[in-house]
Formats: structure tokens, sequence, C-alpha cells
């Protein structure tokens, strides 16, 4: 016998499937064949550097997801109970289809592998793992850092957040909720209302105390009823690592694995109820909009008005379709442009720095000042890097802007806030010294021997003729003073080698750079316009759908007489009230009355 909220879930279905809503419907049968799964999956989300993954670690006190200041998480990792310890990557196209290719790897490969450096197409990583905690299979997911709640490194998130029972949403001690994180936090809540925040780093904050209140106040004013628990993941690892049980206790860990064991794992049904009931209430609202909009057409408009409607919608259909070629075209043309102005702006940058490179060495002595000249050269290029970056994120930001603007309609969604990877600056590479030609003492002997032979023999002669002897002093000053010259002229050869071979080096590893770094800017750039053109090629389609929607509802206001629109209006009446039953059914599964989550749907 299935749960009574399972039945809601497939009256849903079945409602979205009969009014021609297959997309919700496969949503939907998603969420049900989650809730047949017996595991409990709990997300762990929050922004980049708040200590998510250190956090799974220090739940079930192993070293199982990448941590480090130059680490960071790439695709979702699933940590689950297993009798021995395992890995494995799965690889596809994307996170909601199934995965073409799973492959066992060593569980110190897996670091790797979430955070980028392994190539390929890595969905996603499964850890399992023998721990009490994971034995009533709860199942723990680290997510990427969102960065931006609109992101295009949110997706993976949000993909894995349409199958979690519950999130545990993450933020540091070092600072309050920032708008960016509360506005994380109600997506998260509309997806899945079963969330718990967690404040980590309390170790490295005095002032947690009052940034906790602060959060909690945070959330009373917006209006997300969800626990704050403060903790350490570094004191609940070295506790783990020296046995003290009073350090565990000051981690803060034994009152979240509380919550986590009373309010998830024991609470599971509940979960589930709530998690069906916001999908299918989500669900029930987008069914009532076009109901309302046909009862309110049909009432206030006579038969000329109805066609003059049927008109407008044939005019807007077709003027989005014009305009959905049009958008394609800008947006292959300006990131076409965008990625050619970028590439130039590096080039020009590293010219810069080389025309610098140029006039240190025509004067300074490689040799001597080299040790201050190579930070010098990896700072310029690091901010060189920085700035063509930063250009790039503007300009296609600007970008996505025109590309919006080809639309008929104003939609909040319409323009996403950022499609941008993160973490595209790595370090700048070392810079190796070049091979220097020094000028030793013995060198400069034998150049001083070999310069004052001619100097000694030629004024000897010309001296012999006076009666001295071939060598006197006047020989041997001259051969001091040619052999002086010939050690600096040496000297200066010598010294625009070196400044040669610190110019040639220099410009090898600007190349290096400005090839791997605008192959990087080319990849960030691809990676925008797939995520611009995936993100309004949704939009175009909803917005088609929706306007051919209305078309066809206006073309049968037209096709019908007074009495068909009169039972059209019953039956849309009828179905309409069919929606409010099954909206109250819904916040009923969901332990909630109706009026706390009005639905706003009088004709």
């Amino acid at each position: 016998m299935s749960a009574p909220w399972l039945d809601v879930l497939d009256d849903t279905i079945r409602a979205c499937a009969a009014r021609n809503r297959p997309d919700l419907a496969a949503r939907l049968r998603e969420k049900r064949a989650s809730q047949l799964d017996p595991r409990i999956r709990v997300l762990v989300v929050g922004e980049s550097k708040q200590g998510k993954s250190q956090l799974v670690n220090a739940l079930i006190n192993a070293p199982v997801c990448a941590v480090g200041d130059d680490v960071t998480t790439a695709v979702p990792t699933f940590v689950q109970h297993a009798e021995t310890p395992s890995a494995a990557l799965l690889r596809g196209r994307s996170i909601a289809d199934t995965p073409t290719e799973r492959i066992p790897v060593p569980i110190d490969q897996v670091a790797r592998a979430v955070s980028g450096r392994s190539g390929g197409e890595v969905l996603a990583a499964e850890v399992g793992i023998p721990r009490e905690l994971l034995a009533s299979g709860l199942v723990l997911i680290d997510t990427p850092g969102t960065g931006d709640p609109r992101g295009a490194r949110a997706a993976s998130t949000y993909a894995a957040l349409l199958q979690a029972d519950a999130v545990l949403m993450v933020t540091d001690a070092t600072a309050e909720l920032s708008a960016s994180e509360l506005e994380l936090l109600r997506r998260v809540v509309a997806a899945c209302p079963n969330v718990t925040v967690v404040l980590t780093k309390t170790d490295l904050s005095a002032q947690w105390r009052q940034v906790l209140q602060r959060d909690r106040a945070h959330l009373a004013r917006a209006g997300v009823g969800a626990k704050v628990l403060p903790v350490s993941s570094a004191l609940r690892l070295r506790a783990a690592r020296t046995g003290d049980r009073e350090l565990n206790a000051e981690s803060g860990f034994p009152e979240l694995l509380a919550c986590v064991q009373r309010d998830i794992v024991a609470a599971a049904d509940v979960l589930g109820r709530r998690s069906v009931a916001a999908a299918a209430a989500s669900a029930v609202r987008q069914l009532v909009a076009p109901l309302k909009e046909e009862l309110a057409s049909m009432g206030a408009r006579g038969p000329e008005d109805t066609i003059a409607a049927l008109h407008e919608a044939q005019r807007r259909v077709d003027e989005l379709r014009r305009r959905s070629a049009r958008w394609q075209t800008v947006l292959a043309d300006e990131m076409a442009d965008l990625v050619s102005d970028v590439e130039h702006d590096l080039r020009d940058r590293t010219r810069g720095i080389l025309r610098e490179v140029d006039r240190t060495f025509e004067t300074a002595d490689p040799g001597k000042v080299w040790d201050e000249f190579e930070p010098w050269l990896r700072t310029s290029l690091t901010e060189a890097a920085a700035t063509n970056f930063a250009w790039l994120l503007e300009r296609a930001e600007w970008v996505a802007e025109k590309v919006a603007r080809s639309f008929p309609v104003h939609r909040d969604d319409l323009l996403p806030e950022s499609v941008f990877p993160d973490d595209l600056l790595d370090r700048v590479a070392e810079l190796d010294a070049p091979a220097l030609e020094r000028f030793t003492a013995s060198q400069k002997f034998f150049t001083g021997l070999r310069g004052s032979y001619g100097g000694v023999l030629m004024l000897g002669l010309v001296t012999s003729l006076a009666g001295m002897p071939l060598i006197n002093a006047v020989s041997l000053g001259a051969g001091a003073l040619f052999g002086g010259r010939s050690i600096l002229e040496e000297g200066e050869q010598r010294l625009k080698r070196r400044q040669a071979a610190a110019r040639q080096s220099v410009q090898r590893h600007v190349d290096d750079f400005f090839v791997k770094f605008s192959k990087d800017c080319r990849d960030a750039a691809r990676h925008v316009q797939r995520s611009l053109r995936d993100h309004f090629s949704t939009i175009a389609e909803e917005l088609q759908e929706t306007l051919l929607e209305s078309a066809r509802s206006a073309r049968r206001a037209v096709q019908d007489d007074a009495t068909e629109r009169e039972r059209r209006t019953r039956e849309a009446k009828g179905e309409l009230d069919g929606l409010v039953q099954l909206y109250q059914r819904v916040q009923a599964v969901a332990g909630v009355g109706v009026a706390a989550t009005p639905l706003s749907i009088t004709a």
C-alpha cells in the first residue's frame, strides 16, 4: 500500500498530464521515484570556502572529501555506507540523466576528480565507507560552491536538490549571512523545505555567538524557519584523533548529529511528506494560472474582443519566433567579438609587460636583480590575468543583457545574474631562472693577460727605438691599460648576453602564460555562451508554450458560440475547483493549514 502523500503526488501527476504539462509531470515522477528509494539524501550546500567538505569529513570522521585553500569541489560527491571503503566516478551528459559510465577509482583519487583536475565529463563521485551514521541509509552529498544562486556552477547543485530529502545549508562564523546566501536559502527552501543551517568555523571567530544571533534574526525576517547550529569541524576532527570528549562537545557536533538523527533519519516520513507537498504545490500553482486567465478572458470579452485576442496571441507567437532567431544570432556574434577582444586585450597587456622587461634589462644585470625581478613579473602577470578576466565577466554580462532585450516580455528570471565558472584564475607558474654566463676572476685574468700582450709589444717596440729595453715601465703601463680595457669590453659583452638570455627566458614564460590563460578565457567564454544559450532556450521554450496555449485558448473561444463558452466556463471552474481541492490535500500532506500558504485562485 502506497503512502497517502504518494497518492496525492500521483493525482497531481495525472492533473499535469491532463492539462498538457508533461514537463511538470516528468519532474513530479522523478520526485516520486526518489520517494521510493529507501535512502535518505542530505544535500550539503553553500557558497565556496564555507567549509562544506570539511563538515562532511567531520560528520563521518574520515577524509573522504577534498579540502584545502587551492582545492574547490566542482561536482557533487555522494558519501554513503559500504562494508568496505570504495569510490567511483560517474560520467555522462548531465546530472539529471542516467550516467553513461561508472568508473571505480581509488579513494585517494576522488579529490582530484571532483576538483575538476582529472579531465573528462565527470558528473559526480560516489564514496562508500563503513560508518554507523550512514548505515541507516543516510547519504551525504557534498556539492560545488554555488557562489551566485543563479550561477552556472550552481546548476549541478540544483539538479541534485530535486532529489534531496533534507538540506544542510553551510555558512561560516566569520561573517553574518549575506544577501546572496539568503537568496540561495530561499531557493533551497522553495525546492526542499527541510533545511538546517550549519554555522561553521566557530574556532576561527571569537564573535561567533553574535554572528549566530544576527543570522537567526536574518532568517526570522526572511520568514525561513530553519534551525541554526554552530559547529567547528577542526575541533571535531582533533577530538576524534585525541579521544577528547570535552573538545568534541565544544565542537558542537554532538548536537548536530543528534539533530540529523532526530530531525532527518528518524523523521524520514515527515521529510518525504514535506518535500512532496512542496513539489506538488508548485505544480498546482502553475496549473491554476492559465485557467484563471482563461476564465477572466471569457468573462470580460465579447466575440469581437475574443477575435482580437486571437489575432494578438498569434502576433505574439510570431513575434517570439522572429526574436528567437534574432537572439541566437546576437549571442553568437557578440560572443565571437568578446573572445577576439579579450584575447587582444590580454596580448596588449602582456606586450606592455615585455616592454617594461626590455627597459629593465637595457641597464640592469640579471644576475644581480633576478631575485627582485621574478616576483614583480609574477605579480604583473597575475594582475593582467585578473583584469582581463574581470573584463571578460563584465562584457559577458553586457551580452546577456543585450540578448535579454531581444525577448518581447519581462520576467524576473529572464536575465541570469551569473553564468561564469568559478576559480578560473590559477596561480601563475614559477619562472625558471635563465642560465646566466658569469665572468669569473680567472676569466678576467686571462682576458686581461690577452689584452695586455698587444700593449706591451707595441709600446715596447716603439721605446726600443729610443734605446730602452722591450719591457720597460712605459710598455708595462700600456699593457695594463690595454688589459683593463679588454676586461671592461669583455664584461660588457657578457652583460649584454646575460640580458639577452634573461629577455628570451621572460619572453618564453610570458608566451606560455598567454597561451594557457587565453585558452582558459576561451573555454570560459564557451562555457558562458553555452550557459546563456541553454538559459535563454529554456526561457524561449517556456514563453512559446505559454503563448501557444494562450493562442489555442483564444482560438477555442472564437470557434465556440455563447453556449460553448458557457460550457467551457463551467468546465474551467470545475477544473479550478478540482485544483483547489488538490491543493488543499497537498497542504494537508505537508502538515500545515491551507491558510498558512494560500493559493490565489478566485476567477
